[in-house]
């Protein structure tokens, strides 16, 4: 029973990965990637996948929660997300260029993000682990946070968070693991 779950979500998660990429663009047009059809459908009654819950809009107006993305080009896109949304996934549902290549998993820094002053106090305290990733965040400031990390509660109405002006993922950009 459990391979059987684990099976289909992975199956799950594999088919959203190879969905995403299939944006090209073709005589000015833009291809809607596949994901868009796929994120409806449910292969099991369950927990979500991975972001599946940022996809969903709010059930209320007291749960909307805005954010603004400031992109490393300085264009500001405001959103609504809801209370429980995921920021690395929310900006992954409105194509915002945050990148994310661990899903969540606190095995890189690609989603990092500057927190706006006033909101960066009302985050939980990172864990140890997020720290260590941003540790190796190219351009760290005192105000980084990686953006799978940061929960939208009420408080956060009105977030902002800038995009560094650039990402490192260490398995695109030349790094080879090796055995410890």
């Amino acid at each position: 029973m459990a391979a059987s779950l684990l099976r289909t979500v992975c199956r799950r998660c594999i088919l959203f990965q190879a969905s995403t990429s299939l944006k090209t663009k073709a005589h000015g047009l833009t291809q809607v990637p596949l994901v868009t059809a796929y994120r409806g459908l449910r292969l099991q009654n369950g927990p979500l996948c991975h972001g599946e819950y940022e996809w969903q809009d709010p059930k209320s107006e007291d749960e909307v929660v805005k954010i603004t993305y400031i992109t490393k080009h300085g264009t500001a896109t405001q959103i609504k997300g809801k209370v429980g949304d995921n920021v690395m996934y929310l900006a992954h549902r409105y194509e915002i260029e945050v990148e994310g290549a661990c899903e969540a998993s606190l095995a890189c820094c690609t989603c990092h993000v500057y927190v706006k002053d006033g909101y960066f106090d009302l985050l939980p305290e990172p864990k140890e682990e997020e720290e260590d990733m941003l540790d190796m965040a190219p351009f760290l400031k005192p105000n980084s946070r990686l953006s799978c990390q940061i929960i939208l509660t009420k408080e956060l109405d009105g977030l902002e968070v800038t995009l560094p002006t650039a990402t490192r993922n260490f398995y695109v950009d030349g790094h080879v693991p090796e055995p410890h």
